[in-house]
């Protein structure tokens, strides 16, 4: 089936062309970290994991947000997504390669990621991130090949299928559990450590990346002559909705315990983050504008008649899905270092050679997402020409 991605209109071949040439430019920045090392990034001492491992924890949630549309479907036979299911299927394969490809550029030696499989440690959660991460992969690659081949042949797809497509569902859940793992089981990080972690991850996936697969299906319905139909899309929205409200309530519930108890180890981050520490807050903005989208958003998702619009739906997911990306894709990683567990405040800010590889990173992504997203539809016969 990939010949059918190599077919398109002008507009199909100077999108993958404007990608290439982001993906080319990023790889230009990427040969200068792997020439001069980390030093070119914002990282520090005290600041160890910054944007690339940002963005790789807020991609696990829009990886793992596949789930939302694929249980549904396959699990309660809900036959209205029977259109997205393979969009949400295709955006967790492109956003799995952009989550390993991240951490690929955070390793100052690359190649020491195979250690991981070269040296297994059973009692390592990076071993057990790379496994849930890999396997998810491999559980898309397979479903969704099985599933749209046996849509263009016009037949039913194997039992087979059946159970691997169950097992992805708890699997699923389990990349971004053992993600928040990785955070919350650091006792020396304050911020992090709080056993809703994980919770707080999966509404915020839930949330985000169904929002993503909304615009998504606008683009697709703009551009080309598929379209996912009014109710799988407003039912979307209601899954939005539901999840948006439970992470701010989660967060909501973050903010008590350590507002109220006024342990300083935890308030001091909280402080750093909204407010400034020591003179110093260069995420205070970002935040406001994350907290202000955050709650637009969830108004106008709330509210029925702004929901049932699409002009507002969009505008609605579109805030969601930034809100989502700051607070979690930036503040969330960098404020656990900020201030360090002796209490000295050392900021970090991206630099522009790393915003530009994660650009690149991105890049691939929508890369793999856009012909991916070409097979389908040309499979369907719903590609305009």
């Amino acid at each position: 089936m990939l010949e059918k991605a190599l077919s398109g209109d002008r507009r199909y071949w100077g999108w993958l062309l404007f990608l290439s040439a982001v993906i080319f430019v990023g790889f230009l920045f990427y040969l200068k970290q792997f020439t001069e090392g980390l030093t070119i990034t914002g990282l520090n001492r005290d600041v160890t994991w910054g944007f690339y491992i940002a963005q790789f924890t807020f991609l696990v949630g829009v990886a793992a947000s596949a789930v939302m549309v694929v249980l549904p479907y396959y699990l309660h036979n809900y036959k209205a997504f029977g259109k997205i299911t393979i969009l949400g299927e295709f955006l967790a394969i492109g956003s799995v390669i952009m989550c390993m490809t991240f951490v690929f550029v955070d390793m100052g030696q690359p190649l020491r990621i195979m250690n991981v499989f070269r040296f297994p440690t059973l009692h390592s959660l990076m071993f057990w991130d790379t496994v849930a991460l890999g396997g998810y992969l491999v559980l898309n690659v397979v479903i969704s090949q099985v599933t749209l081949n046996a849509e263009r042949k016009a037949i039913a797809p194997p039992g087979w299928i059946k159970p691997i497509i169950i097992l992805s569902i708890p699997w699923a859940v389990s990349i971004h559990t053992v993600t928040a793992f990785l955070y919350s089981g650091l006792a020396a990080r304050p911020f992090w450590m709080t056993a809703i972690l994980a919770p707080r991850f999966l509404a915020s996936a839930f949330s985000a990346g169904p929002a993503l697969l909304i615009l998504f299906c606008f683009l697709l319905r703009k551009f080309t002559k598929f379209d996912a139909g009014r109710e799988p899309i407003q039912k979307l929205a209601l899954i939005v909705t539901y999840a948006m409200a439970v992470n701010v309530f989660f967060i909501l519930m973050e903010l008590f315990t350590a507002l109220y108890s006024d342990i300083p180890h935890h308030v001091l981050h909280f402080q750093y983050l909204f407010f400034g520490l020591d003179g110093k807050a260069t995420l205070v903005p970002w935040m406001w504008v994350s907290v202000t989208l955050a709650v637009i958003s969830l108004v106008l998702l709330i509210v029925p008649a702004t929901r049932r619009k699409e002009t507002t739906l969009g505008f609605a997911c579109a805030a969601l899905f930034t809100a989502i990306w700051i607070e979690k894709g930036l503040g969330m990683v960098v404020t656990g270092f900020v201030p360090n567990p002796i209490g000295v405040v050392t900021e970090y800010f991206p630099t522009f050679p790393e915003v530009m590889i994660g650009v690149g990173v991105y890049g691939i992504g929508l890369l793999i997402i856009t012909v991916l997203y070409k097979i389908a539809l040309s499979v369907r016969g719903d590609v305009s020409h």
